[in-house]
């Protein structure tokens, strides 16, 4: 597009941190009690994505399938524990069934995407592998937590009645369907009001990201494009798949809901 990228040094990151240095006077101010969290936020912040920006770029210079297989199974156990805390620590045996959550709804799609839609030259070019992932993969985190989260908390609360229907013949499936419904909507719904304003009300992420990288901003668009139908995808098979298998996890062989 005929324009240089303006890099970014140390230098510029110390004179962004001033707006750090605004926001904990603004919190002084409102006296809200955040001047730690916001500094230690701040310092993860700086600290995990200059790690980041280091890993990626030796994986970027070996490009070998077993260093982006790392890199993205780091990624899938720090997701997954997310997740699982969202989701409840005290519950036994979630993890394992967050984590195939996670993998097989980003799997099916990340195969799909790379293998019939981008289709690049080997499957584990970081180029694409990697930043697809941690989209996906971060989607469907938030919308496994949050479907997940609804359901273990609509059991608790409504434990009654779903006892009333099973002993009135229901089976676990028919006695938790609203609610296994209406927890698979609220997992969804972030991503559907993305895609109602995405490129009127915000830019997303990715549009800004090539937009600063000089890009062509109708490759750009595209992309969100792609990056939207994606997440509408592994968001809903993240919820529907998080929610059958809390179902099964909340259920006995003798059909009663159990808690241990």
């Amino acid at each position: 597009m005929g324009k240089t990228v303006i890099e970014l040094g140390l230098v510029q990151l110390g004179l962004a941190l001033g707006l750090i240095v605004g926001a904990i006077a603004l919190v002084r101010w409102q006296r809200l009690g955040l001047e730690w969290t916001l500094v230690m936020a701040t310092a993860r912040t700086v600290f995990q994505l200059l790690a980041v920006g280091y890993v990626l770029a030796v994986v970027f210079a070996w490009r070998t399938p077993w260093s982006v297989l790392a890199v993205l199974l780091v990624m899938l156990l720090v997701a997954t524990m997310v997740a699982r805390n969202r989701i409840g620590k005290q519950l036994k045996r979630v993890f394992p069934l967050v984590g195939g959550v996670l993998f097989t709804s980003t799997a099916i799609t990340l195969i799909y995407t790379l293998g019939v839609v981008v289709r690049p030259a080997v499957w584990y070019d970081p180029q694409y592998v990697i930043p697809l992932t941690g989209i996906v993969l971060g989607n469907a985190m938030s919308a496994a937590s949050i479907a997940g989260d609804r359901l273990v908390s609509s059991l608790k609360r409504y434990q009654v009645e779903i006892e009333t229907h099973l002993n009135l013949g229901a089976t676990p499936a028919q006695a938790i369907a609203e609610y296994r419904r209406e927890a698979i909507k609220a997992g969804l719904i972030p991503t559907l009001n993305s895609m109602m304003v995405v490129g009127v009300v915000k830019l997303p992420g990715i549009i800004t990201g090539q937009l600063l990288a000089n890009e062509n901003p109708q490759n750009a668009a595209l992309y969100q494009m792609l990056i939207m139908l994606m997440l509408a995808f592994s968001d809903l098979l993240a919820s529907v798949l998080i929610t059958t298998g809390l179902q099964r996890r909340f259920f006995n062989a003798a059909a009663q809901l159990t808690w241990n």
